[in-house]
């Protein structure tokens, strides 16, 4: 047993992997992770962008592609269904054994439609039929204009991984989302299955910016503890929002929570102790994706305790200092919106553009 089982065996809290590659489906390293505890995996397209730049393991396909007359856009969306398919195919068991709680792999649409909805809505509908596995979840931005798709999604009995969330408020939107599409979907809702995607050292390091930009000895004391505060204020309104009257009609219809995920949980700041989000932010019915270095580094030296919610007002407090010294939340939040959707759309295009350059050198 290791570090990570412990941590779904004794919190309730599922460590999932923030990484996919080719090279990891073939060699056997993604099921050694899986073996080691890991139970779902994301991606996004700063991942593939990685993944397909920077080795040859899909240089047969794409060549193949080419050769069929595949568009570099229609050749990227064939690669990538190979590799969800394949991570699909590994995680089964884990999603069969788990009841279909866990063994999910999530894949994003395309981030420029971040701002259509009907764009995404489409998008994600086509992704969810041309892989048609049950343990995908399909990520769709949580924009103002992502709220539409994600309602619509959920009622069609589709499963999504809402993600890019940043704000307490857009976050309660989510949830709203997902509970208006339950009520829209009709007979057994057990099929249905979605995670709400929180982003943790993002929000840390604009807090951060910003808290040193005032410089005042107040300010400066709050380094370090806006995201994690921000993360338990987000549990405690799942908490809350997953109980009572209206929740448990859903219940009865089969209907799970939409867990909180947390996620871009590596530590950017080496002053930081590098499993500080994972380690504070553990609690039941939760997931936690992780990037494989700090999926290293939690096994090695890692605290299994559940932190979440050990001291209540904390979160709350700590938020409400930030207010205080002229950290605005809402603002910090629409900037990493932002730069969040234009980092994988540029993510996005710069694969189209290697893509190319491959295909043209195969």
């Amino acid at each position: 047993m290791t570090r990570l089982h412990d941590l779904y065996r004794e919190q309730g809290q599922s460590p999932w992997l923030d990484n996919l590659r080719r090279g990891w489906l073939t060699s056997g390293e993604l099921q050694a992770w899986v073996d080691r505890g890991v139970l779902g995996i994301t991606s996004n397209p700063s991942i593939f962008q990685k993944a397909m730049s920077d080795t040859d393991a899909y240089d047969e396909q794409l060549a193949a592609l080419k050769a069929d007359g595949r568009s570099i856009e229609e050749s990227y969306w064939e690669l990538v269904t190979s590799d969800i398919t394949a991570a699909l195919d590994l995680l089964t068991p884990v999603y069969e054994e788990s009841g279909g709680i866990d063994g999910y792999v999530s894949v994003e649409v395309d981030p420029s439609l971040a701002t259509d909805t009907d764009g995404t809505t489409a998008a994600a509908r086509d992704l969810s039929r041309r892989i048609a596995r049950p343990n995908l979840l399909v990520k769709i931005p949580a924009t103002v204009e992502g709220m539409p798709s994600i309602r619509q999604m959920i009622s069609e009995g589709r499963s999504v991984n809402v993600t890019l969330i940043f704000s307490l408020d857009r976050y309660e939107q989510v949830m709203e989302a997902y509970i208006a599409g339950l009520e829209a979907c009709p007979g057994d809702l057990s099929g249905v299955a979605s995670v709400a995607s929180f982003f943790i050292s993002r929000t840390e390091t604009e807090v951060d910016r910003r808290l040193e930009a005032i410089g005042t000895p107040a300010a400066l004391a709050l380094r370090g503890r806006g995201a994690v505060a921000q993360g338990c204020a987000a549990y405690d309104l799942f908490r809350n929002t997953f109980s009572g009257p209206r929740w448990e009609a859903l219940v009865k219809r089969g209907a799970r929570v939409q867990r909180p995920l947390w996620a871009s949980t590596s530590t950017k700041n080496p002053d930081y102790p590098d499993t500080l989000y994972v380690d504070a932010l553990i609690g039941p019915e939760t997931v936690n994706t992780i990037p494989d270095a700090t999926l290293e580094a939690f096994e090695d030296h890692g605290t299994v305790e559940r932190t979440i919610d050990a001291h209540p007002a904390a979160g709350r407090d700590i938020l409400a200092a930030l207010t205080s010294v002229g950290i605005d939340l809402d603002d910090v939040a629409d900037q990493l919106e932002t730069e969040g959707v234009d980092a994988f759309i540029r993510s996005f295009d710069e694969l189209l553009v290697s893509l190319t350059d491959k295909a043209a050198t195969l």
